[in-house]
């Protein structure tokens, strides 16, 4: 239970793939433009994520390290396929808004290293939870850039959502703010560098601010001077 609890802590927060190992920000970057595009990336990554973990840690014991890496991008990119073609048949306007990105979750470096640092050193149920893990807290700061440019680009959040789940889905979309315009700024790349940047930022600061509470002050020794009577 303490080794879940350690993954669980590792890919939700101290070594999150977004803001702390920071791969895979090809994606990250281009395609948070609305929480829903964020959404629909960050299920996909996670169920390749996971099922490769699984993959790579049934095979571990049979595939020799000199071929290894070769054999976990071809497991990799026969998930993303599959994902690809169920995002093709079901969300077709996600497909198309996602574009070249969702093939290119084969070239993730979040899934290959976690297929080499951990899945093919450890079991099944391990390999699983940290996909697990690792996807959500890389989908958590996915979803928080893609609504943050949102919000501050167009003023809403779930714009798009039925693209994701269906017509019905067209009711979600909040209007939080009204713009006249849109701030262009927030909705194209460098804004996506500078929101990234901003909650790393914070991310850094509330892990300093905790590492400074926990920590005990060291006291240096009181020296007593000695009187000596002449």
């Amino acid at each position: 239970m303490s080794q879940l609890k350690q993954l669980a802590f590792d890919g939700l927060w101290k070594n999150n793939p977004g803001i702390v190992q920071l791969l895979g920000l090809c994606p990250l970057l281009a395609v948070s433009a609305t929480i829903t595009n964020a959404m629909g990336l960050a299920l996909a990554t996670l169920l390749v994520l996971v099922g490769s973990n699984v993959c790579v840690s049934l095979i571990r014991h049979w595939v020799p390290k000199e071929i290894r890496i070769p054999v976990f991008v071809m497991i990799i990119a026969a998930l993303v396929t599959c994902v690809q073609l169920l995002v093709h048949a079901f969300a077709y306007e996600l497909y198309l808004s996602l574009g070249i990105f969702l093939p290119l979750i084969v070239t993730n470096c979040v899934i290959i290293g976690r297929a080499e640092a951990f899945a093919s050193r450890n079991s099944v149920g391990h390999a699983a939870f940290d996909g697990l893990m690792m996807g959500l807290g890389f989908g958590l700061v996915l979803m928080l850039l893609g609504g943050i440019r949102e919000l501050v680009g167009q003023g809403t959040l779930f714009d798009g959502a039925e693209l994701l789940l269906g017509p019905w889905a067209s009711a979600l979309t909040i209007q939080v703010i009204e713009f006249d315009t849109q701030f262009l700024l927030a909705l194209l790349p460098p804004g996506a560098f500078i929101t990234l940047g901003l909650i790393i930022a914070l991310k850094n600061a509330i892990d300093a601010h905790y590492k400074a509470k926990t920590e005990i002050p060291v006291r240096e020794p009181v020296s007593r001077a000695r009187v000596t009577n002449v």
